[in-house]
């Protein structure tokens, strides 16, 4: 028979005593090693400190955000979903914008900032947690923002981009077929904007020589009334709010830009 003029293959568990796959290990661990040291040597950083905030986000100025203003705060009380956001610095408030019509979808807003120290990875965008919770991904882009900031020279500039995505039901739910969700997000990260989660990585990993790293997440999400909110509508909501919010956050509760354990 043919079969029997096949050469025997080793047993699955003695590949890993082979030569060459012992010797690939070896080349690996030596390079992993020499990688480290040659990092220290230089005066990089690969085991960062935590950098907290300077305010807690707790206490965030609410009259800065006007003509917005706060109607409720809401708290994640399930101590699994807690873990699962890996941080405990949030706030996830609704804001009511009384320059919109009553009707409309952007009359209010909910605003969830999170915040993580010593971050080591990039959880929890919307992409991921919506589709998680059944949701499907109608519509995604990215946005160039423009702020009319209160203030002449902010550090961050008058543009800025930020993630845009458009959440709707499941069709085999018709419970909630019809529910379109808009949101928008984006990172700050050791004094950097980012525009999603791959530019946030990048970023982190920038800084080798510096002692910590931190990222912030700031979302935007219209889930608080019913009918329809064009991107546009979206975008100039988002825009207004974004102006009032992010120099509160750079002046009082983010790590201050230049902060001298960030080095790249």
């Amino acid at each position: 028979m043919a079969a029997t003029h096949m050469a025997k293959r080793p047993k699955p568990a003695r590949l890993y005593l082979q030569p060459a796959f012992l010797s690939c290990v070896l080349v690996l661990l030596m390079s992993g090693a020499g990688m480290s040291v040659m990092v220290r040597g230089l005066g990089g950083y690969l085991d960062k400190e935590p950098l907290p905030l300077t305010r807690s986000l707790e206490m965030l100025d609410e009259q800065a955000l006007r003509p917005f203003r706060v109607v409720s705060r809401q708290y994640i009380e399930n101590e699994d979903v807690l873990a699962s956001l890996g941080t405990k610095d949030y706030i996830q408030w609704i804001l009511e914008d009384p320059q919109a019509p009553d009707h409309s979808r952007a009359k209010r807003v909910m605003l969830f900032v999170t915040y993580y120290p010593l971050p080591d990875r990039v959880p929890h965008v919307p992409e991921e947690c919506y589709m998680g919770a059944g949701f499907q991904r109608l519509a995604t882009d990215t946005l160039t923002l423009t702020l009319a900031l209160p203030q002449p020279a902010q550090r961050f500039g008058r543009t800025l981009r930020a993630r845009y995505l458009v959440f709707g039901g499941s069709s085999r739910d018709n419970w909630h077929s019809s529910v379109r969700v808009p949101v928008v997000y984006l990172f700050r990260v050791n004094g950097r904007y980012a525009a999603n989660r791959d530019e946030a990585r990048v970023a982190l990993n920038r800084n080798i020589f510096g002692k910590s790293s931190y990222f912030s997440k700031v979302e935007l999400v219209f889930n608080q009334g019913t009918g329809r909110l064009s991107k546009q509508e979206t975008v100039d909501t988002s825009q207004r709010l974004l102006a009032r919010l992010l120099p509160i956050l750079e002046r009082d509760h983010w790590p201050a830009e230049g902060d001298p354990s960030i080095r790249e």
